[in-house]
């Protein structure tokens, strides 16, 4: 395989995300209020408007394990990993009707002031600790996995990647405030869309048409959605990633801090929901993305897999391997 490394321009253009990025939280930090009050600096004074929010609601649950993630399992193991999405539909209306109401009436700043008053202080902090020891947990992955990336297409050091990253991150969110968040959250949301997007329209120029990267994942069993069996012994069935995808979906939107936080950015419980509701398609067409970009990358290597023969160690790494190489 013909490797390419990044080039001027591709350097020029990560710097200028990192850039804006940054610039988001300068903006942001001199700007208005200039983060001066806590309801500016945690909940963006409960001005922004519904479309942002729902575009952060879902970028604060999509990563780089995501992405990189997702179009591996379709490469991998085929479609029916989407059927996990559907879990949403179930868990929405609870998030939207049970969970929602409190927040709004309560006004909390953390999601764990609520187990205070309901439960006590102890319920409080073991909360608090746990959901602390998880993101220091997920945000190393989340910071790990774009650094393999940048490592393997830069020769850049993972350590160095994942210092930048982390201090690009940290320097906006802290700066600007949850304003700035948003708003990176979004400006990041397209990119992701913009980058993924690339992926198929590459693949087919390659092979000829979507119809062709289609009939070349059916015959390799690609494409099966129709798995009904309750066995948990299987890897994908419609039960398993329903109830799987709904326990998730539930965790994520209902009690975690980031997305409760980013709820109460918006003025009233009728615009959250709003959010709530507008996330489903956005995160829905995420996915989309990444599985036909899995489909996609499948086509161009079902008889050279690049696992097989040697050229990667892991199917995680195809997606910036088929992106990296030519011919």
């Amino acid at each position: 395989m013909d490797v390419h490394l990044l080039g001027v321009w591709d350097y020029v253009v990560i710097s200028t995300v990192l850039l804006i990025s940054s610039g988001i939280g300068i903006y942001c930090r001199f700007t208005g209020g200039k983060q001066s009050t806590v309801g500016e600096y945690l909940f963006a004074d409960s001005n922004m408007h519904v479309v942002p929010v729902a575009f952060s609601l879902m970028a604060s649950t999509v990563s780089a394990i995501s992405l990189l993630g997702n179009a591996s399992e379709i490469y991998t193991f085929g479609l029916q990993f989407i059927i996990l999405f559907f879990g949403y539909v179930i868990v929405a209306p609870i998030a939207s009707y049970v969970y929602l109401p409190i927040f709004f009436q309560l006004r909390v700043t953390s999601v764990y002031e609520y187990l205070g008053k309901r439960y006590g202080t102890i319920a409080r902090l073991i909360g608090s600790l746990a959901y602390s020891l998880q993101m220091i947990f997920y945000s190393g992955l989340v910071l790990y996995a774009p650094a393999l990336a940048l490592e393997a297409v830069t020769g850049l050091s993972k350590n160095v990647a994942i210092l930048s990253i982390g201090l690009v991150c940290t320097f906006y969110s802290t700066i600007g405030g949850m304003k700035a968040v948003i708003i990176t959250d979004v400006f990041q949301s397209l990119l992701m869309f913009g980058a993924l997007a690339s992926i198929p329209i590459f693949a087919i120029q390659q092979s000829g048409s979507l119809t062709e990267i289609w009939r070349v994942a059916k015959e390799g069993n690609r494409t099966d959605l129709l798995n009904f069996e309750i066995d948990p012994t299987v890897r994908h069935s419609w039960f398993s990633l329903i109830i799987g995808g709904g326990i998730t979906f539930l965790s994520q939107n209902c009690v975690s801090q980031t997305q409760v936080q980013r709820y109460l950015t918006v003025k009233d419980l009728k615009r959250a929901r709003q959010a709530l509701w507008l996330q489903f398609p956005i995160i829905v067409g995420l996915n989309l993305c990444t599985s036909l970009s899995g489909l996609a990358i499948y086509a161009r290597y079902y008889d050279c897999d690049p696992v097989s023969n040697g050229s990667i160690t892991s199917s995680d790494q195809v997606t910036y391997t088929f992106e990296m190489v030519k011919g």
